[in-house]
């Protein structure tokens, strides 16, 4: 049940504060929950990491939906050298989940720090 209250809280938070804040501040929310949320580590990575996943991932498919996919075509080909938008919105999402992993670990790490 922690799980998914974590997945859920850190999506909703990460989604708000990029609506005002840096695309960087995913790592912060990341931290935020994972501090707040007692879970072992390889947990508070996962949350993080699955969390900014589906949201980078889902959120870049959306913006690239409502254009046909037709600047996604254009960026693949500049940054991975094959015609596959699919593949460039996973990496993205890929981006997104590392950051928000990273951020959930030391999170979950500092929060060991702080309460022994």
């Amino acid at each position: 049940m922690k799980f998914l209250i974590s997945v859920l809280l850190t999506a909703l938070l990460s989604f708000a504060a990029c609506l005002f804040l840096p695309w960087w501040v995913i790592a912060v929310t990341g931290f935020m929950v994972a501090f707040a949320i007692p879970q072992k580590a390889g947990i508070a990575f996962l949350t993080g990491f699955i969390a900014l996943f589906f949201l980078w991932a889902g959120l870049s498919f959306w913006i690239s939906a409502a254009n046909n996919h037709l600047l996604a075509h254009k960026i693949s080909l500049l940054f991975i050298k094959a015609d596959n938008p699919i593949l460039l919105i996973a990496i993205t999402g890929l981006i997104g989940g590392l950051v928000g992993g990273f951020g959930g670990l030391t999170g979950r790490l500092s929060r060991r720090l702080f309460t022994r």
